[in-house]
């Protein structure tokens, strides 16, 4: 005998388990009782082929992850869950584009139990829950005399920097990890085809962001800035494991290096030289808006100011996504008034007041 109602529901439940059977949809009870923590260590693994990223994400789930869902069973982390650590990380008073990559991460991971049907659904993407946006960053662009005298107070061994920097739109570890040997033969065009980094505490080289090389036109004035640095501060033969600390030794003559060959960790460059070049310059250094990056969006404003589109700004600047160039510099974009003014004035040539004279 079964109490009131409880044999329907029963009879409602048996079936709605055969038809997840025969759908490929069924997830075995049990099989959610597995560990957040164990389900994102094998997540891990398919991220990037990068030690340095992998690195990255690691830490990212050691302090603000694990510590809310590392020991729980992925099944039993509910909307609720989701939105409790929501409200912790909101107290925590984090960025909101750090927030917006850790709930990314989370969510990928819960996407992973699903696909292993550990779980049916990912909570993540309960209609209760808001999901962080990152904020536009405030991209403040030098003017020609702050470039100037930044470059003035490097020492005269690291001046080429401002120079790559600047006028290819080098992020840092490539600056650092250019070689004279990148130039193409013709002088027109700079392989950016590797960085230094940091992987386990070792200096690396590594391909550029994203694994991904790229080809940037090459002016004829930093071609000649280069050559005359390279003549100056002969490159210095370095060698550093490939990609990881224990990956295939690479040797390069490097363009940028310290005194007897002295290689600096990105965190180290920052301190020492670049903002020791503010204070031989009198400059104030701006936390923010000073870092080696304004560089790149000095390249950015100067390329978009001659009118370079967007999609070819994206590919000299290694973004993966013509849309991530787009609303990074979506307000350093001249505007299209003026020339769509002058474009019309062209075709029809308007001289009379009634605006009937065709050209």
């Amino acid at each position: 005998m079964y109490p009131d109602k409880c044999k329907k529901q029963a009879e409602d439940f048996l079936l709605e388990v055969e038809s997840s059977k025969r759908e490929g949809k069924y997830v075995d009870p049990r099989a959610g009782r597995v560990k957040f923590r164990q389900q994102a260590e094998n997540w891990i693994k398919g991220q990037s082929p990068d030690g340095a990223t992998r690195g990255i994400l690691q830490s990212r789930l050691d302090s603000q992850i694990y510590p809310h869902f590392g020991d729980l069973p992925v099944n039993s982390i509910k909307s609720a869950t989701v939105r409790d650590w929501l409200g912790k990380l909101e107290e925590s008073k984090l960025s909101q584009n750090y927030k917006t990559v850790l709930f990314t991460a989370l969510s990928s991971i819960m996407d992973s139990a699903v696909e292993d049907r550990l779980i049916t659904t990912n909570p993540c993407k309960a209609k209760s829950i808001r999901r962080p946006t990152s904020m536009a960053s405030n991209i403040v662009v030098w003017p020609q005399d702050r470039l100037r005298a930044v470059q003035e107070g490097l020492l005269d061994r690291f001046r080429i920097a401002c120079t790559v920097g600047a006028g290819c739109g080098l992020r840092q570890g490539e600056i650092l990890g250019l070689s004279c040997d990148d130039i193409a033969e013709d002088g027109e065009t700079l392989h950016v085809q590797r960085q230094i980094r940091v992987v386990d505490r070792t200096l690396v080289f590594a391909l550029p962001k994203g694994g991904k090389k790229r080809r940037v036109p090459l002016s004829t004035g930093v071609l000649a800035a280069i050559r005359a640095h390279e003549r100056a501060f002969p490159p210095v033969e370095v060698t550093l494991p490939w990609g990881e600390a224990g990956g295939k030794p690479v040797t390069l003559g490097l363009l940028i290096t310290g005194d007897g060959g002295r290689l600096y960790r990105g965190d180290c460059f920052n301190k020492v030289v670049w903002q020791g070049a503010f204070r031989a310059a009198g400059v104030e250094y701006r936390s923010r808006t000073d870092g080696v990056h304004a560089l790149r969006h000095f390249y950015a404003s100067a390329l978009l100011a001659q009118g370079v589109s967007i999609k070819e700004l994206a590919e000299y600047l290694g973004h993966s996504d013509p849309g991530f160039t787009l609303r990074t510099y979506t307000h350093l974009v001249p505007s299209s008034y003026e020339r769509a003014r002058l474009a019309i004035d062209g075709v029809f040539g308007l001289k009379s007041a009634d605006g009937l004279e065709a050209a």
